[in-house]
């Protein structure tokens, strides 16, 4: 027992010997650990003002002003028409007796379009032949009629001219009275077989009118009769006539547009044009053939048209196509796009970045604008960089970061 007390005793003096060194190792590693958690949150601050420092400088997408050409444009919607129709009337009235032609034939001009059977113009041309062969016959016996008097008058002229005395006044009076009337009767059957002649050319003429034939090279678009059908007369007493057919020129067209009354100082014949017609996706360029040269009253508009070849008749009256006129035209002028200007109702002013980063606002003195471009008359020069897109906490004299980009027709 004393032993074992004796060893206790030894533990707790060496107990009491180590804990002052295992405090003071503590207090060590509390201290270095202190050191690393200190020298973390400097680095981590240092890290932070270097981001901060980097941040400060924003990057902004810029473009260059360039000189450039500009076309304004307007874009209106167009319609095909034939370049001539026209709806073939009868002259004489008569029944259908042949109609060699139907919806959608081509013809040329001189093609027989139909035939009348006028029975009443055939009869009548006969008896205009007979009459005129009549008045013939009567004016030739008027004549030989003439001729007994005439020459009788003539002798006892000349005999009473060379010897007065042989030949009674009185015989020379009666001669002469003869020999007018019978030059009176001649000229009135001259006259009459004049009449007979023109009415025969007249007769002829309305039985010609029975062959209705095409005044132009075109295509039938409706047809209004059959064979055998009666077909009145079309005269300026009876418009209401039902025509043949109707005729229409598709070898050329009219392309017809509305030109608004703010660009119809700018139509001029000759003026280009270019047309798409989206049912074909094909485009192809004109030019400006006629306009009306006044505005519609109710839609304010200006009928303008442009020819149009159709030899392979592609194009077909009544569709529709777009065309684009070019009213305005600058050329080799200083450009930026629309984006880079902001306009108010004062002034115009741009976002220009110079050579080392600073933002600067220029006033500018704008011209034309195309939907993508300005014109700039004043305030850049080619190859200044100015600000595009979103200007949001980017205030004159700032430093930049510009990154120069391209602007697509979308953007």
């Amino acid at each position: 027992m004393v032993e074992v007390a004796a060893s206790v005793s030894r533990e707790k003096a060496n107990l009491a010997r180590w804990i002052p060194v295992i405090g003071r190792r503590r207090r060590v590693l509390l201290l270095v650990g202190g050191l690393f958690v200190v020298a973390g949150v400097v680095g981590l601050l240092l890290r932070a003002g270097r981001s901060n420092t980097s941040g400060s400088v924003p990057t902004v997408a810029v473009i260059k002003a360039s000189r450039e050409s500009l076309k304004q444009t307007l874009t209106l919607t167009a319609e095909f028409r034939p370049y001539q129709q026209v709806s073939l009337h009868a002259k004489v009235a008569g029944y259908v007796q042949s109609i060699p032609v139907d919806i959608g034939d081509h013809v040329k001009a001189g093609d027989l379009i139909a035939h009348l059977d006028v029975p009443e113009l055939t009869n009548e041309v006969e008896k205009d032949r007979a009459a005129l062969k009549a008045s013939r016959a009567d004016a030739e016996r008027v004549e030989a009629n003439y001729e007994e008097a005439h020459l009788p008058y003539q002798r006892l002229q000349s005999v009473a001219q060379g010897h007065p005395k042989l030949v009674a006044q009185q015989e020379v009076d009666n001669a002469r009275a003869k020999d007018q009337s019978a030059a009176g009767a001649l000229a009135a059957t001259k006259q009459h077989v004049d009449e007979c002649t023109a009415e025969l050319h007249k007769t002829e003429a309305l039985v010609n009118y029975a062959d209705i034939t095409a005044p132009f090279d075109g295509v039938i678009t409706h047809r209004y009769a059959d064979l055998g059908a009666l077909i009145p007369a079309g005269t300026s007493s009876n418009t209401q006539a039902m025509p043949v057919v109707d005729l229409a020129e598709d070898g050329r067209l009219r392309l017809v547009f509305p030109v608004p009354e703010s660009a119809v100082s700018k139509i001029k014949v000759g003026a280009s044009v270019t047309i798409s017609v989206g049912a074909l996706n094909e485009s192809f360029t004109s030019a400006v053939s006629r306009f009306a040269d006044k505005l519609d009253r109710d839609t304010r508009t200006m009928s303008t048209e442009a020819d149009v070849e159709n030899p392979d008749g592609r194009f077909k009256p009544g569709m529709y196509g777009d065309v684009t006129l070019i009213i305005a035209e600058r050329k080799n002028v200083v450009t930026v796009p629309v984006e880079a200007v902001s306009v108010d109702k004062h002034k115009s002013t741009a976002l220009m970045v110079d050579r080392k980063g600073i933002v600067r606002a220029l006033s500018v003195t704008l011209g034309m604008q195309t939907a993508e471009r300005f014109e700039v008359k004043s305030g850049l020069l080619p190859g200044d960089m100015v600000i595009v897109g979103s200007r949001a906490g980017i205030q004159p004299g700032t430093r930049v970061d510009p990154k120069v980009t391209t602007l697509t027709a979308s953007e």
